[in-house]
């Protein structure tokens, strides 16, 4: 034991040593190890420390109130709950019945002696320095002792008077605004002072401002409703404080008057699953949170391995440059009465110290990051971290991982170190040793074992991970053969000229700094080519697949808020700012109050539909409790699929059935060119661009529903809905035009001889050129100081962002390559030496060290490249196989069951020509010339080591 432990610690002290007096050698792989280890223990910490403990999110969600109570609005019925209150249930069966509906009564699920606190929130539009901002506004008292911790004040004040406001900081930030300045609601004359700014710890860039109970929300509804628009539809929760806690039988009778809990006793300490109502009512296992994916496990494990890997091919030269360069002094260790075990230690010595130097560069470099970005990563996230959670055992297991790589880096180089005699370490004499055998078997069984994994998953199985761990073995397979595949290369030596036929017999002759160089930068290429075909692939079908949603360079704005008030601004701002040749304004069809939203569902609000002829219905399509794919059978759905009343529009209309007032501009911003439309609009008619919806009278009948209830209850029992319905003479416009979403057209004055009210909606235009990035940011600002939510859709066609993907990975590739090269043509240099000083002694023109230099960079990088290429397209093409397989089982599966919006998937497979010739050209010719730039061309004379 004595033995052992004196001969390993003269070893690691050799190893210091070595590592001190070279240090770009040492710094160059320690920053190879400790950079990884500095990513993963910043993520690390940065995941720790965002993942709030229960206790911290219930302090953020309550404050210091013992229970959260809410109206879950099911009319009081009594409901069932989860202990967290997430997830909740009506009491009772209502498969066949519609779900109770409606406000219910908080106040009696308050328990006696218990303190309350309100808070409401809603939204509305704010003015600021730049427009209006829709914004959310809370009414709580923020200084009360039960919200502390709800909201985190920064600057100023809470509010405590009716016309005082706090804001969070974020909407001071984009509103313009700051701290003493007056704030207005848009339809409300009073003004508001800001005494204070504040932040969601939970969502830092949430615009919300924050006012004592009944300061803001109650005038402005009132202001609101006066003008005739809709209100801001508040929503109020209680925090309550219980002495005792909030237990789970509180929250069982809370439950009883439908009324919704979050307790904190109950979350800390939930009862038992047989104790839960809910559990009992529906299957546990719909509330259960999904456990571990194991594919992801198994994903990221091979992430990991094959990293590690990937460290130790481009490490494992550069200590066997170590090794090179200090032959005789591990000569003299074995001339002193040292053995194989003696230079194998110092060499793996060397190994551990920089993997344990890198352990701990790397952890101390990736704590001190997190926290000194802390605030960077917390606004980064939206929400600010809890406690700066180390875990120590998680950092340890880290750092082991950087001392693993350094020892796994050391192993070949300290084994091929101890097979040197000690006669040839003192002389500079190198042994020529045969490769192994065994090696390029194991290479070659790993690659066809990989590759006909990799072929049934993406045949036979729709499970991407066989297909990745397949290419995996494989590509680790042809690492292992990478020493015989460089022999092969060298066959091609005679027939190069003098520079790289030197430099390519030198690779082969010296495969074991050849081979860990090459395999290095085939790991790195093959990942690349991989990703980039595969990216390749998914561009082409994702261009294939792309649906534009209006003609080439048309504009369209729409807006379905307050009755169209801020159309009218919205049409002149964009006429303004971009090159537009023809407007075309379009309303909407309005049923109720002028201010009610399409799909509205408040009181005096109603809807409005397209009557479809029973006839020209999809059989697929009913609407009643009955599902209508089950009258069919498999080949019945097939067939009415294809039949054309299931047409389904490619196109979404964001208008209520399609149906839009305009006139005959509004076919020329969409491309229909028909005269006998625009005579039939003229004369009076609809525009029908969907033949499903003009009658056998050659009408098309628009029914206006006021009553919803009725209408809803009709729609369960499969029949129409209430209303009246007016019927409109049509013109359908023969074919199958492309109207964009739109199935029909009528004129205002056509829609007011029908009896039909409508309210401004919004406007297409067409444009002499497609806006620039600066005509859209300050459209999009002008827009903004609307403050209404406004649909802007600017047809530019399909643009593509994995060419940026695509260069970055080429560039990834590349410095991988170089780097890897260049530590091989190091390593060659530095063996080498005698064969240098031979070509200086013999007259060889000084140009010749430089160009062998370059050229066995350039091999290095050239092998590694061709093969990585080979090795990388075939995964690629595995997954997109895969993707191919599962796409046709579930179009399959879409057909069977009556699904009309399915088509048959498009998975090409595409190879990037382009990346591919950058990485073996480009790469390869750029690594060559760069060595040769750096490397000095000037003779060294010196006395050669005796032979």
């Amino acid at each position: 034991m004595k033995t052992w432990y004196h001969s390993w610690r003269a070893a690691l002290r050799i190893a210091r040593r070595d590592a001190w007096r070279y240090k770009g050698r040492s710094f160059l792989v320690l920053s190879m190890i400790a950079l990884p280890i500095l990513g993963v223990s910043a993520f690390d910490l940065t995941v720790r420390s965002a993942q709030l403990s229960t206790e911290e999110q219930l302090d953020r969600t309550l404050g210091r109130a013992d229970a959260e109570i809410s109206d879950p609005e099911l009319g009081g019925h009594a409901i069932y709950q989860s202990p967290v209150g997430d997830t909740y249930s009506p009491v009772g069966n209502f498969d066949d019945e519609p779900w109770p509906s409606g406000p219910g009564d908080v106040t009696k699920a308050i328990p006696a002696g218990a303190t309350t606190l309100k808070d409401t929130l809603a939204v509305a539009k704010l003015r600021t320095t730049h427009g209006l901002l829709q914004t959310e506004i809370r009414e709580l008292k923020a200084g009360d002792p039960i919200a502390r911790g709800l909201l985190r004040l920064n600057e100023g004040r809470f509010p405590e008077k009716g016309g005082e406001v706090a804001a969070t900081s974020h909407f001071l930030e984009v509103s313009g605004l700051r701290v003493g300045s007056e704030l207005s609601a848009r339809g409300l004359d009073a003004t508001y002072r800001i005494v204070g700014a504040y932040e969601l710890p939970d969502s830092l860039d949430t615009n919300q401002v924050n006012a004592l109970p009944g300061a803001l929300l109650a005038p402005l509804d009132k202001a609101l409703q006066a003008d005739g628009l809709p209100g801001t539809e508040p929503r109020t929760t209680h925090l309550v404080r219980v002495p005792g806690g909030f237990t789970w039988n509180m929250v069982q009778q809370a439950n009883a008057h439908g009324v919704k809990v979050v307790s904190r006793a109950v979350t800390l300490h939930p009862p038992a699953d047989a104790d839960v109502p809910l559990y009992q009512q529906e299957s546990r296992r719909d509330y259960q949170e999904g456990g571990s994916n194991a594919t992801e496990l198994a994903a990221v494990g091979t992430i990991v391995g094959l990293a590690m890997l990937e460290i130790c091919l481009l490490a494992g030269p550069a200590f066997a440059v170590g090794a090179r360069r200090s032959r005789r002094q591990l000569g003299l260790v074995g001339a002193n009465g040292g053995d194989r075990r003696h230079i194998r230690a110092i060499v793996l010595g060397g190994g551990l110290v920089i993997g344990v130097a890198s352990a701990v560069v790397g952890t101390l470099l990736g704590l001190g990051l997190t926290y000194a970005l802390r605030p960077v990563l917390e606004d980064y996230i939206g929400q600010r971290f809890g406690v700066f959670d180390i875990r120590p055992l998680e950092l340890l297991g880290i750092a082991l991982l950087a001392v693993l790589t350094g020892l796994l880096a050391a192993i070949v180089p300290a084994v091929t170190a101890s097979r040197q005699t000690v006669l040839a370490s003192l002389t500079g004499r190198r042994g020529v040793r045969g490769s192994s055998r065994l090696l390029p078997v194991l290479g070659l069984i790993a690659v066809v074992l990989g590759a006909v994994i990799a072929l049934y998953g993406s045949t036979m199985t729709d499970q991407f991970a066989v297909v990745a761990g397949g290419s995996a073995i494989a590509e680790l397979g042809v690492v292992a053969l990478t020493p015989a595949l460089v022999g092969l290369f060298g066959r091609t030596g005679r027939w190069l000229p003098l520079s790289p036929r030197l430099a390519l017999r030198d690779a082969v002759r010296n495969r074991g700094r050849t081979a860990p160089a090459v395999a290095a930068v085939l790991a790195a290429v093959a990942g690349t080519v991989a990703v980039s075909t595969y990216s390749a692939s998914q561009e082409a079908q994702y261009r294939a697949s792309y649906t534009p949603q209006l003609p080439h360079g048309a504009v369209s704005v729409m807006i379905d808020e307050e009755g169209g008030r801020a159309v009218p601004t919205v049409r002149t701002a964009v006429e303004k700012i971009l090159p537009t040749d023809v407007r075309a304004d379009v309303d909407r069809i309005s049923v109720g109050k002028p201010s009610c939203p399409m799909y509205g569902r408040e009181d005096g609000c109603g809807e409005y539909e397209v009557v479809v002829p029973e006839a020209q219905q999809c059989p697929l399509w009913s609407t009643g409790a009955e599902d209508p794919t089950e009258k069919f059978s498999k080949a019945e759905r097939r067939r009415l699929i294809k039949d054309w009343r299931c047409k389904e529009n490619s196109v979404y209309s964001f208008v209520n059935g399609g149906v839009l007032v305009g006139d005959a501009a509004v076919m020329k911003v969409l491309g229909i060119d028909d005269p006998a439309a625009v005579k039939a609009l003229a004369d009076g008619k609809a525009v029908s661009f969907d033949k499903r919806n003009v009658d056998t009278d050659g009408k098309i009948g628009i029914r206006l529903i006021t009553d919803l209830e009725k209408a809803d209850e009709a729609m369960t029992k499969d029949l129409p809905a209430p209303g009246v319905v007016k019927s409109i003479p049509a013109y359908q416009v023969p074919g199958d035009p492309n109207a964009y979403g739109v199935t029909t057209l009528l004129t205002p004055a056509t829609a007011k001889a029908a009896g039909l009210s409508t309210v401004p909606l919004g406007a297409y235009f067409t444009t002499s050129a497609l806006p620039s990035d600066t005509q859209k940011q300050k459209l999009e600002s002008e827009l903004d100081k609307t403050g209404s939510s406004v649909q802007l859709d600017i047809e530019a066609g399909y643009t593509s962002e994995t060419s940026i993907v695509l260069l970055a990975l080429t560039v990834f590739a590349g410095l991988v390559t170089i780097g890897a090269a260049g530590i091989a043509t190091g390593l060659a240099q530095a063996d080498a030496e005698a064969d240098l000083k031979t070509l200086a002694a013999v007259g060889a023109p000084s140009r010749v060290r430089r160009t062998l230099s370059g050229f066995q960079c350039g091999v290095v990088a050239g092998m590694g490249v061709l093969l990585g290429s080979a090795a990388g397209v075939l995964p690629a093409i595995g997954l997109r196989l895969t993707e191919r397989r599962s796409g046709l089982n579930s179009y399959r599966e879409a057909l069977d069951e009556g699904l009309t919006s399915v088509s048959l998937p498009y998975v090409p497979v595409v190879i990037p020509w382009g990346t591919l010739a950058a990485l073996l050209i480009a790469v390869p010719l750029g690594a060559a010339v760069l060595a040769a730039l750096v490397t000095r061309s000037h003779r060294t004379l010196g006395r050669r080591a005796a032979t």
